[in-house]
Parts: structure tokens; C-alpha cells; sequence
């Protein structure tokens, strides 16, 4: 189920072929001001996942049928999806 959705595109209007990650929502309560998710039951945490090359659409149908509560992080095709891509973008959690 989704969350919270992190626009990362720069290309907005490109909805027929982008790439998604989903992580649990509750990695996202280190981050300064953020909404506090309860911690979820560890076998159901999903720590990390992509789809690559997929609509919007289907991006936010596979987010909403996790298992547990999830940020639903959006990019452009061909970005975000390597470690260095979405990782960079979200050590801001971290520090």
C-alpha cells in the first residue's frame, strides 16, 4: 500500500515509460520533519524494490499491492534504478 509518493522525474509529463522504486515507508522517519510511520512486522519490511521501464500507472497498481506500507519513489527511464542513482538522492535520511 502506498504511502507517500517521491516525484523524482525531470521529465513529468513522460508517464508511458518511467522507472520505480519502492522501499518502506517507515525507512523515511530519520528524515527531519517527517511523518512518523509505525514500524512494520519484519517479515513483511520491503526493504528495496524496482521495475524498470514501466508506466505510471502500473507503478502506483504495484505499489499499492505491497505488503506493507511503502514510499513510492518515481524516475525518469533510465535513471534512479542503479544503486548510485536513488541511493545518492535519498542519503539526506541518513544524516
Amino acid at each position: 500500500m502506498i504511502w507517500n509518493i517521491i516525484d523524482r522525474r525531470t521529465r513529468p509529463f513522460r508517464w508511458k515509460r518511467i522507472n520505480a522504486i519502492i522501499e518502506a515507508v517507515e525507512h523515511d522517519n530519520s528524515v527531519a520533519d517527517a511523518d512518523q510511520a509505525p514500524k512494520a512486522e519484519p517479515s513483511t519490511v520491503i526493504d528495496y524494490d524496482q521495475r524498470e521501464g514501466i508506466t505510471v500507472q502500473e507503478a502506483v497498481n504495484w505499489a499499492s499491492q505491497q505488503r506493507c506500507p511503502v514510499t513510492l519513489y518515481l524516475y525518469d527511464d533510465g535513471r534512479g534504478t542503479t544503486v548510485e542513482g536513488h541511493f545518492n538522492a535519498v542519503e539526506n535520511r541518513f544524516d
